[in-house]
């Protein structure tokens, strides 16, 4: 009895040993005053392949960030008066409000807003508000491409692109490797901005003399040959068509409906809290 009493007393005193082992403390790389900064909160910052020379100066640089932030906050709430660091508290926790209150409408929205709008819907709102999608400045239907002067194939490539066929769509994947800029999509309506940049030649004075819709341009500079055809032209403050308006039209109809949807939220939750009596107003 004895000897079995004193192997279960060892067996206890060796499973408390372990018991009430204290755990390893976390290692410490830096301090300012009580506050520290452990080897844990650094043990991602150095990406995987990283040289030794490299992680040791964006380990350093941390360091000193970490250590220059704890400086001067102490600094801060020494030396900024009591009505700054009260105006300050004061924004901080709004700031706390606003962003969790933000998150989870977002959140909210994102899970409940129906995000399909049908051409029905985007016709019908274009119709009714048209007027408020007047153009600010000149956009431009086109196509282009600016190439060498001596390429073999300058004849050819002309001939296709004034021909624009669907068909050559295997000639231009081959062809398109010799172009030094090229736009093949005349469906695109574009500002002037992005003409005059693609196409130097072209500039506020002159821009009438090229700019009209079914225009053909060929215009050589010493070294380059640019080709444009001019689909269509929108003049500015005129209505901008409903293709051009299309993905705009979009975004339009979606946050009317997210607003719509944020706002009714804000109602049902505050009187859910009235019926609840979670909420009230003291007369």
């Amino acid at each position: 009895m004895y000897r079995r009493c004193a192997i279960l007393l060892g067996l206890f005193l060796f499973s408390s040993c372990t018991y009430f082992k204290p755990e390893a403390k976390p290692q410490a790389i830096a301090r300012v005053d009580d506050s520290y900064l452990y080897k844990e909160e650094i043990k991602d910052l150095v990406p995987v392949g990283t040289s030794r020379e490299d992680s040791i100066v964006i380990v350093r640089n941390y360091i000193n960030r970490w250590a220059s932030q704890k400086l001067l906050i102490k600094a801060a709430e020494v030396n900024l008066s009591k009505d700054t660091k009260l105006e300050f508290d004061e924004l901080i926790k709004q700031y706390k409000i606003d962003l969790y209150t933000k998150a989870y409408i977002e959140e909210i929205v994102k899970r409940t807003v129906d995000t399909v709008v049908t051409d029905l819907e985007l016709k019908s709102y274009y119709n009714q508000n048209k007027e408020n999608f007047r153009t600010n400045g000149t956009l431009v239907r086109l196509r282009y491409i600016n190439l060498k002067k001596d390429n073999p194939k300058y004849e050819t490539i002309k001939s296709k692109f004034f021909d624009f066929r669907k068909s050559d769509k295997k000639f231009w994947n081959t062809y398109a490797l010799q172009l030094k800029s090229f736009a093949f999509n005349d469906s695109v309506w574009v500002e002037m901005s992005q003409i005059y940049t693609k196409l130097p030649f072209i500039n506020p004075d002159n821009r009438d003399q090229y700019i009209s819709p079914g225009k053909t341009i060929q215009h050589a500079d010493s070294l380059d040959m640019y080709l444009v055809k001019i689909r269509d032209v929108m003049d500015e403050n005129q209505v901008g068509s409903f293709e051009y308006l299309k993905s705009t039209l979009k975004e339009v109809i979606l946050n009317k409906r997210k607003l719509e949807l944020i706002k009714k939220f804000e109602s049902e939750i505050t009187n859910d809290a009235i019926k609840d009596k979670k909420y009230e107003i003291y007369k």
